[in-house]
């Protein structure tokens, strides 16, 4: 991987990550979206993120939660409120990235979704993040997945 392609990767890592971060925020504060966008693009973090990933997700994200949130429903075991806030920052991003971004291959998606759960939420909820993204490839990438499988 050439080095540009791995900064390219890392800051759309830390874009992702600040996601989280905003995404919890709200559920948290209940912040605005507009109010987010302007705070986190104000923070000195901004300047390491893939920007331009962040503007465009965030705010879809954010904005389009509800719609997000019945598909995320569908896929776990639980209800939706039980989810652990952090848990569902990185489910709202994993399934509007699934659905969204083509561009992603599912298999980025689920492992930037993992590590972020390693990372900002609780000792197993990794686990529970792989099996729900997991659950939504099957769903939004099925020719993606099978054609994987097959080989």
């Amino acid at each position: 991987m050439s080095k540009s392609s791995q900064a390219g990767a890392g800051a759309r890592t830390r874009a992702r990550e600040l996601m989280v971060q905003a995404l919890y925020q709200k559920q948290i504060a209940g912040h605005t979206t507009a109010e987010l966008v302007a705070q986190f693009q104000a923070d000195t973090a901004y300047a390491r993120v893939d920007q331009e990933f962040f503007d465009e997700l965030f705010p879809a994200i954010s904005n389009g939660q509800p719609e997000i949130e019945k598909k995320i429903d569908a896929l776990i075991d639980r209800p939706l409120e039980q989810l652990d806030p952090i848990e569902l920052s990185i489910l709202l991003i994993g399934v509007h990235e699934l659905e969204t971004r083509i561009d992603i291959p599912y298999k980025v998606v689920i492992n930037e979704g993992v590590n972020l759960a390693r990372r900002f939420g609780s000792t197993d909820g990794h686990k529970y993040i792989n099996a729900c993204l997991d659950m939504a490839a099957q769903t939004l990438r099925k020719t993606e997945v099978q054609a994987s499988a097959s080989g």
